[in-house]
C-alpha cells in the first residue's frame, strides 16, 4: 500500500491536503505529513502521517478536505494556492456556500487564505462582530507576535511574509530547544569575557575564514585578494538595505572576471546539474526560477525579511528562510551560493544578532557538515524537480514550460532553520571560543619567547607551527634548517614556554574538518 511511493502505515484513505492533490492532479510535491484516516479506531502519527480514526473522515468535497487540512496539517500555502488556481467554479460555488455566514475558526482562516492569495474576494458578506482570530498560530508556526487585523475576517494577518514570497517555519521541538538556548547572549557572554584586542583579532580570522570557506564550497580556490574582498563584502552585512540593486551589487564583488558572464538578472533559465557527455542535454539536479518571475520573487524576499525581523521573528529562523529561499531562485548565472551565505550574515545582522564587529563564521561550519548542507538544499529542491516541466534549448540550457512561482514562494523552511540554527550553535560553541582560547595561548607563548629572543614576528609564528606539528617537540630538521641559530638551553626553554601556553595537545584546540 502506498501513495505517490509513500508506504502508507496501514489501510485507509489519504484526506486532507493529500487527497486535495491527487483529486484535483495538482503537480506540486507532498507535504512532510499526510493525513490517513484509517478502518481502525486508533489515532497514531509517525514521521510521515498523521493517522486518524476511520469515522474522522471529513466528507468528499474540496470544501471538507480544505477545512479538514487546516485543522489537522495547519496552513500549507503551496497546496492552498494551487487549489485556489485549479478548482472548478462549481466547487468555488460550493466553496462559498459553506463559508457563507460562517464564524468557525477553520473557515475563517480558509476564507481569509483564498482571498489573500487570490487578491479577490469570494461572493461572501463582511462577518460581524466575532473575536478576531490569527491566521497562522504563533504556538505551532513562527508568526508576527502583532499582525494587521482584516476586519472582513476577523483574522489576524500574522504571516511572516508576503504573498510573493512566504515560506513557513513550524516550531519544532528541535527548533525550539536550539533557541531556547540564548546563542545571542552566549556569543555576547564570550566575547565580554575576552581582552579587546583578542576579539578583534579573532574577528578578523573568522571573517576571513568564513570568506575562504564559502569560496570552498563553491569548489573554489581564491587568491588571497579576492578573499579577502568577499570578506570586506560580508564585514558590511546588514548595512544596505536588501533590494535587487544590493544583490546586483553584491554580485559585482563576487565575480572578479566577469568577461564570460551576463552580470545582473537572469534573462534565460537557470539550473545546477550537468550535461550529457554525447549529447550537451542538460541534466539538472535543480532548476531555478522563471526569469519572468524573478522580479516579483526577490522583491517577495526583500518585503519578507522587513516584515518578518519588524514582527519579532527570531533572525535564525529569518535568515535560514530567506537565503535558502534565494539560493532556490537562483535568480544570477554565477554567484548565487555566496550571495546565499551572505544573507546569512545580513539577516543576523539586521536583527541585532552578533555582538558588535563579530561575523559567525557560519560557511566554515557549512564545509564541515557539506553532506549535511547537501541533504537539507535536497530536501526541497529535489521534490520540487520532479514536477517542473522543462525542455532543452539549443544553448544547453532549460526552458520551463509551466508555472513554477509557487514552488518558490510557499515552501516548508523547518529543517533549514534547524540546520542553520546548528550552524550558529557550532559557530558560538566551537569556532568563537577556540579562536579566542588560541590567540590567548598564542600571545603567551610569544610574550615568553621574546622575553628571552629578539625574535621577529613571523618567525615566532613559524616556531609555534613547527612545536604543533611535532608534538610540542622543535624537529631535528627545524633545529638544523630554519633554527639552527637556537641553543640547546634557548630551545629546551622555546618548548617548555609552548608546552605552559598549550598545556594539552595543541590539536585539542583545533576544529575538526569534515
Amino acid at each position: 500500500m502506498n501513495f505517490y511511493g509513500r508506504k502508507l502505515p496501514e489501510e485507509g484513505r489519504v484526506a486532507g491536503y493529500g487527497w486535495l492533490i491527487d483529486q484535483l492532479k495538482m503537480p506540486i510535491p507532498l507535504p512532510q505529513c499526510l493525513a490517513l484516516v484509517a478502518r481502525h479506531h486508533r489515532r497514531f502519527s509517525t514521521a510521515d502521517w498523521q493517522v486518524f480514526r476511520s469515522q474522522q473522515w471529513p466528507g468528499d468535497t474540496v470544501f471538507d478536505h480544505l477545512i479538514f487540512a487546516i485543522k489537522n496539517e495547519g496552513i500549507d500555502l503551496r497546496v492552498l494556492e494551487r487549489v485556489t488556481q485549479v478548482v472548478e467554479s462549481s466547487e468555488i460555488a460550493e466553496i462559498e456556500r459553506r463559508l457563507y455566514g460562517s464564524t468557525g475558526i477553520f473557515a475563517r482562516r480558509l476564507w481569509f487564505v483564498w482571498e489573500w492569495l487570490t487578491g479577490q474576494q469570494l461572493d461572501i458578506p463582511d462577518l460581524g462582530k466575532v473575536k478576531y482570530i490569527p491566521v497562522l498560530e504563533g504556538d505551532k508556526y513562527f508568526a508576527l507576535t502583532e499582525g494587521e487585523k482584516s476586519p472582513r475576517h476577523k483574522v489576524i494577518n500574522t504571516f511572516p511574509g508576503v504573498r510573493s514570497f512566504c515560506p513557513l517555519i513550524r516550531r519544532s521541538a528541535a527548533l525550539e530547544r536550539a533557541l531556547a538556548m540564548g546563542l545571542a547572549g552566549r556569543a555576547l557572554a564570550e566575547v565580554d569575557r575576552a581582552p579587546t584586542h583578542i576579539i578583534g583579532r579573532a574577528a578578523a580570522f573568522l571573517l576571513l575564514d568564513d570568506s575562504k570557506a564559502s569560496f570552498e564550497i563553491e569548489q573554489e580556490k581564491p587568491g588571497p585578494q579576492r578573499a579577502a574582498r568577499w570578506a570586506r563584502a560580508i564585514s558590511e552585512a546588514g548595512q544596505h538595505d536588501l533590494s535587487i540593486a544590493e544583490l546586483g551589487r553584491l554580485q559585482q564583488i563576487v565575480l572578479q572576471d566577469q568577461r564570460f558572464l551576463k552580470m545582473g538578472i537572469r534573462k534565460e533559465g537557470g539550473f545546477i546539474g550537468r550535461h550529457d557527455r554525447q549529447t550537451q542535454r542538460p541534466e539538472p539536479v535543480h532548476i531555478s526560477a522563471r526569469p519572468e518571475d524573478l522580479g516579483d520573487l526577490l522583491q517577495g524576499l526583500a518585503a519578507y525579511e522587513a516584515r518578518a525581523l519588524g514582527g519579532g521573528i527570531d533572525p535564525i529562523v529569518v535568515a535560514a528562510a530567506l537565503a535558502f529561499g534565494f539560493v532556490y531562485i537562483h535568480p544570477f548565472e554565477d554567484g548565487n551560493g555566496r550571495i546565499h551565505r551572505y544573507l546569512f550574515h545580513h539577516v543576523l545582522a539586521r536583527g541585532g544578532f552578533n555582538p558588535p564587529g563579530i561575523i559567525f563564521p557560519v560557511s566554515a561550519v557549512i564545509l564541515r557538515r557539506i553532506n549535511d548542507y547537501e541533504a537539507v538544499l535536497k530536501s526541497v529542491s529535489a521534490p520540487m524537480l520532479e514536477h517542473i516541466s522543462w525542455a532543452p534549448t539549443t544553448k544547453g540550457n532549460v526552458e520551463v514550460t509551466g508555472e513554477t512561482a509557487h514552488l518558490y514562494r510557499y515552501f516548508d523552511a523547518t529543517v533549514h532553520a534547524e540546520f542553520f540554527a546548528d550552524c550558529v550553535k557550532d559557530t558560538i560553541e566551537l569556532d568563537l571560543p577556540r579562536e579566542i582560547a588560541y590567540l590567548v595561548s598564542f600571545d603567551q607563548f610569544k610574550s615568553a619567547v621574546e622575553a628571552r629572543l629578539d625574535m621577529p614576528a613571523n618567525l615566532v609564528e613559524l616556531l609555534k607551527t613547527f612545536l604543533a606539528q611535532n608534538g610540542g617537540r622543535l624537529s631535528a630538521r627545524a633545529r638544523k634548517r630554519e633554527f639552527q641559530a637556537l641553543t640547546a638551553d634557548e630551545i629546551e626553554a622555546i618548548e617548555h614556554a609552548y608546552a605552559m601556553a598549550w598545556p594539552e595537545d595543541q590539536t585539542a584546540l583545533e576544529i575538526p574538518q569534515a
